[in-house]
């Protein structure tokens, strides 16, 4: 009997640009991250996600998604859970160069669970 791992619900706030490159990898994988950015921070709780895609990506780009995937538990046991202001604010941080397994470790498709506009 083939033993089902435990996932773990995560959320990730995105502009268009990454909402684009999401969507052409048929909602299954994150896009590789620019040289600027270290690190992959999906966070722990979807009021945090619609914050981040509310009060910095509408002012910035003009549109902020809020997304749901669920990943192995296990897998994402092994990145430290990172408190970035208030208690609600908890992300894992991922190295940039571990994403593409991150994306193996997915469960299922990403989804779009909340849209803000200007």
């Amino acid at each position: 009997m083939r033993h089902e791992s435990a996932t773990l619900l995560l959320y990730r706030p995105v502009n268009q640009q990454e909402l684009d490159l999401i969507a052409a990898s048929g909602w299954l994988a994150f896009p590789p991250r620019l040289p600027e950015q270290p690190i992959f921070y999906p966070v722990l709780n979807e009021d945090y996600a619609a914050q981040i895609a509310r009060d910095w990506n509408v002012p910035y780009y003009g549109v902020g998604y809020v997304l749901r995937f669920a990943i192995d538990a296990d897998y994402a046991a092994q990145f430290p859970v990172q408190n970035v202001g208030d208690q609600q604010h908890k992300e894992l941080w991922v190295p940039a160069e571990e994403l593409a397994e991150f994306n193996r470790n997915i469960y299922g498709q990403i989804e779009v669970i909340g849209v803000f506009k200007s």
